[in-house]
């Protein structure tokens, strides 16, 4: 496994230009992987959108090693990071706190009636945001309080699609301190990442320990 970080050039206009909604993103992400493009195989792969002070990173998780020509292809030159994660991962051990930041895209299933699926919509409120995140922290082996993290970012991203309408999905940012119940399952979120979209740059969590 590896996680890798490139910086976006946002000062060449030119350059980016064709990063307008998350499946040019997509895109580039594969892109950066062009054995496996040549070889038709698609692997696991995460990915978000850091923004730092007035710079804006491109984050990536994958099984394989990107190429760091094509991971720069809308990047900065000689700004690619890229670190072998396994070690990292196999030392997280049960009661750690770590300082976390994760994009999701929240969704819930609303009844439709006894004889029908429900059906999924949007977390717009705030409250329903953090209540999603909530929800899923222990099934994801780790456990979260109130007052140790924030809902620090919300909004919506947009998919593009050739003749097609396009779409939006809600996005919301969380940020805070965290601490670890199930190692196992935890090694296993940062691998797989958390909820829908992932595609899209959602259900990425990236984390620090505080302790190391």
């Amino acid at each position: 496994m590896y996680i890798s970080r490139v910086e976006i050039d946002t000062m060449n206009l030119e350059k980016i230009k064709d990063l307008t909604h998350v499946g040019a993103y997509h895109s580039w992400v594969e892109d950066s992987f062009p054995e496996e493009k040549k070889q038709k195989i698609r692997t696991r792969k995460l990915w978000r959108i850091d923004k730092i002070n007035d710079r804006k990173y491109l984050l990536v998780v994958s099984e394989n090693k990107p190429e760091t020509e094509f991971l720069e292809k809308y990047g900065v030159k000689n700004s690619t990071s890229i670190k072998e994660y396994d070690s990292f991962l196999e030392s997280i051990k049960s009661g750690e706190k770590m300082f976390f930041r994760i994009a999701l895209n929240p969704v819930i299933s609303k009844s439709c009636g006894l004889d029908k699926r429900g059906e999924i919509k949007p977390c717009l409120d705030p409250r329903e945001q953090i209540e999603y995140l909530m929800n899923r922290s222990e099934k994801n082996g780790f456990s979260l309080k109130t007052d140790e993290f924030t809902l620090s970012e919300r909004g919506t991203v947009v998919l593009k699609k050739t003749g097609k309408a396009n779409i939006k999905f809600v996005k919301a940012v969380f940020e805070g301190y965290l601490t670890i119940k199930d190692p196992e399952v935890f090694r296993e979120l940062l691998y797989k990442g958390m909820g829908k979209h992932k595609a899209y740059g959602f259900g990425m969590m990236t984390v620090i320990p505080l302790s190391k």
